[in-house]
């Protein structure tokens, strides 16, 4: 087969998807039609495949426009690079560019590949991915693509284990929209999973991966392969009775419960045991669940394909018109007037945050390739180019990075460590000082063997702006720690400083509650609840101790929720700030930070806490009036405290969740809003004793670590986890 056999592929705007699929397919399996059985299948015949350009806007690329920046991805069949234009029209625009060594590909269906690579002819579509140019030399192919810079959503379910519902209902709408234009072209996707579904940056959904999609099928006719992800087919592509586009729906079944529970619906010990499951096996419905939520998944999960929900005349219209879907406006959500439920934290167009380290690192060069010949029998099946994961194999003894963008240099090299001035559960505290610039910073060494920072630096990255959240500058990763390199905050911590005050005043603490008030409501309008509110994690930036240099810190246990009520599942508390709902295992919201300002509040006006007078109290007493909200403002401390200062004490210790205030409302409590004009009279503080009120909080803590725990197991050891580790090679399945 000579180079000019390449000039007729007529890779058109989407096209990319089907050549891609199929380089990954390769290393994973075959797949093709049982139609296609009575066609010569050798390993010795080739056929050519023709490819033109693609052009946009009728412009004509070439290598030469683009300009190398990082390695996304690289296998034997070539490299992905992120790019940047540099002529033409799109001048200055960032793509990611997938280079194929002709000479690497072999052809073993030559009806079936001008199949894959027609699929998306004419489809340009919001959450499809799109090809913008194909070109080629005399021995390699150029596909030139969106560039994704959120990853893909199987990546985070991973990271997640499980979505709330508003999540799901987000996305799921979103697949819906992008089946429905798919379906109405004729083609059958076929291989629906969290994999194949890519986010932009804003947190929209993209499909890709279209080499298993079939075209041409339409309501009368169906197609008999027995091709995609087992756990993901339908029971008429296990039993090979022929499909239409209704198999898409119970795909689309699948990924819904898998991104509600955490679990596939069916998943066998092997193959065989997965298929038997699909065709036979009684499905048992999370009552956890909404009855909107179970009663879609029924209508998917319809063995008989002609009952399925969406199969019926008005096609996809009925999964849109479902209960479930009630509150989304599918205009709106095509349109892209609907905010995602998760924002990317990437900060620039070329942030390759979400892709491996073990490629960007490397010095991106487009090497050259040996012309093609007709002993090249290998055949690629292309890998998500976009994936996080995209890594041509995993060695077993490779570590697992935690934070894709942190510099791997020993920390020394910049920075010289000096005295331990903190320690939490799982990390020490050190000041440090930069060699170039002299500046004080503090470095925070977390133990990766007991502790994944990615979410603290997610957050901090994303929201460190804000005036009263402390600010990350730097993150160094080696084998067995992370380095986050954070903002000095020399003035220590808030509740020492204030107990050992001469002359704190009334004002002082309605101004430092304003600040920090401000701070909780910026976070909770991001969705995020920082969880761990105590007054160790509340320091002053300045030595001065001024109420503006006030600083939130340790982000550790912080959790960026979804759902608009932003209910978080994961048991984590520390000591006295812990919410009574935490206790009775009902989960907690953003409403658990209120609480611990509240007792913070309560420190701050009486010197004491509110559930433990002292180091000896016993355990079963604190935890008793923990769990019913016993609050008393009575004594000398709170003689000369404010009516105002009282009731927001009192609403923020609320034990009932649902009857706090939020951030927002406590901005807006009388005793914020007319702070300036509380008589700045010195609070009564020969109460206060600094080791007393420690010794108190101590008592609390150990009180509440002795109270029958939900044991947590490591995110690796959930069944989402554990399949994906024995899967991980295996992204797509075909038989012959």
């Amino acid at each position: 087969m000579s180079c000019r056999g390449w000039h007729g592929f007529t890779c058109l705007e989407n096209g990319f998807a089907a050549i891609s699929r199929a380089i990954y397919n390769t290393m994973a399996g075959k797949c093709f039609d049982e139609s296609d059985r009575s066609r010569d299948d050798s390993a010795d015949s080739l056929a050519e495949i023709d490819i033109s350009e693609v052009r946009k806007c009728g412009e004509k690329a070439d290598a030469r426009q683009f300009e190398l920046l990082k390695v996304l991805g690289q296998g034997s069949f070539g490299k992905v690079f992120l790019v940047r234009k540099i002529r033409g029209r799109d001048t200055g625009h960032i793509y990611a560019m997938k280079v194929l060594k002709k000479a690497t590909l072999k052809v073993r269906d030559r009806l079936r590949t001008k199949m894959e690579r027609n699929i998306l002819a004419h489809i340009s579509h919001p959450f499809i991915v799109k090809l913008h140019y194909a070109f080629q030399t005399e021995g390699k192919l150029y596909l030139i693509l969106d560039f994704l810079r959120g990853g893909d959503l199987f990546t985070r379910l991973s990271k997640e284990v499980m979505f709330t519902e508003e999540d799901v209902k987000f996305y799921l709408a979103e697949l819906t929209l992008a089946l429905e234009h798919l379906h109405s072209l004729g083609i059958v996707y076929r291989d629906l999973k969290p994999e194949n579904i890519l986010l932009d940056a804003d947190g929209h959904i993209k499909v890709t991966d279209f080499g298993l999609s079939k075209e041409s099928i339409d309501n009368e006719k169906k197609t008999y392969s027995f091709c995609g992800t087992i756990e993901y087919m339908a029971p008429e592509v296990i039993n090979r009775r022929g499909h239409s586009c209704a198999a898409d729906f119970w795909s689309l079944g699948v990924l819904m419960f898998e991104m509600l529970t955490g679990h596939l619906p069916f998943q066998g010990h092997d193959r065989k045991d997965t298929m038997t499951q699909i065709l036979k096996a009684k499905l048992t419905m999370p009552q956890f669940l909404s009855p909107e939520a179970q009663s879609l998944l029924r209508a998917l999960f319809k063995r008989n394909a002609v009952n399925r929900l969406g199969a019926g005349p008005e096609g996809i219209e009925e999964i849109k018109r479902h209960p479930f879907f009630a509150s989304i406006n599918f205009d709106r959500l095509l349109n892209k007037e609907i905010s995602p439920p998760f924002k990317p934290a990437v900060t620039t167009i070329d942030s390759t945050l979400y892709f491996d380290p073990e490629f960007t690192k490397r010095t991106p060069k487009d090497s050259p390739a040996i012309p093609p010949s007709a002993a090249a029998h290998e055949l690629f099946r292309g890998f998500s180019f976009v994936s996080p994961a995209v890594v041509d194999e995993k060695k077993e003894d490779k570590k697992i990075r935690t934070i894709p963008t942190a510099k791997t240099h020993p920390i020394t090299d910049d920075y010289i460590l000096k005295e331990e001035v903190g320690t939490g559960t799982f990390s020490i505290v050190r000041r440090c000082i930069m060699k170039t610039t002299k500046r004080e910073f503090v470095v925070k060494i977390i133990k990766k063997a007991v502790c994944d920072p990615s979410e603290e630096v997610d957050i901090l990255l994303r929201h460190g702006h804000h005036p009263h959240i402390v600010k990350l500058f730097d993150v160094y990763e080696d084998e067995t720690h992370v380095n986050l390199v954070l903002e000095y905050c020399r003035g220590g911590e808030m509740l020492d400083r204030i107990l050992s005050k001469k002359t704190f005043t009334e004002r002082e603490a309605a101004t430092s509650m304003a600040n920090l008030a401000n701070a909780v409501y910026y976070l909770h309008s991001n969705q995020v609840a920082h969880r761990d509110l105590k007054p160790s994690n509340i320091m002053y930036a300045s030595s001065s101790c001024e109420s503006d240099s006030l600083r939130i810190i340790d982000f550790g246990f912080a959790k960026q929720s979804r759902a608009e009520n932003g209910m978080l599942m994961t048991p984590c508390y520390t000591a006295q700030f812990v919410a009574p709902e935490i206790l009775k295992r009902q989960g907690y919201d953003r409403s658990c930070d209120v609480w611990s300002l509240g007792v913070l509040l309560y420190a701050m006006l009486s010197g004491q806490t509110p559930f433990a007078m002292g180091p000896n109290d016993p355990a079963d007493e604190i935890l008793k009036r923990v769990d019913e909200g016993r609050v008393t403002m009575e004594g000398k401390a709170w003689e000369d405290i404010s009516d105002n200062a009282k009731d927001l004490v009192r609403k923020l210790l609320d034990v009932d969740a649902s009857r706090r205030p939020t951030a927002k409302q406590i901005l807006q409590h009388p005793w914020i809003t007319h702070r300036n004009s509380i008589p700045a009279t010195t609070i009564v503080n020969n109460v206060y004793n600094v080791e007393s009120v420690k010794g108190a909080l101590e008592q609390t803590y150990r009180a509440l670590t002795t109270t029958s725990s939900v044991n947590l197991r490591p995110v690796n050891a959930s069944a989402l986890a554990k399949r994906r580790l024995t899967q991980l090679p295996k992204m797509g399945v075909c038989s012959s």
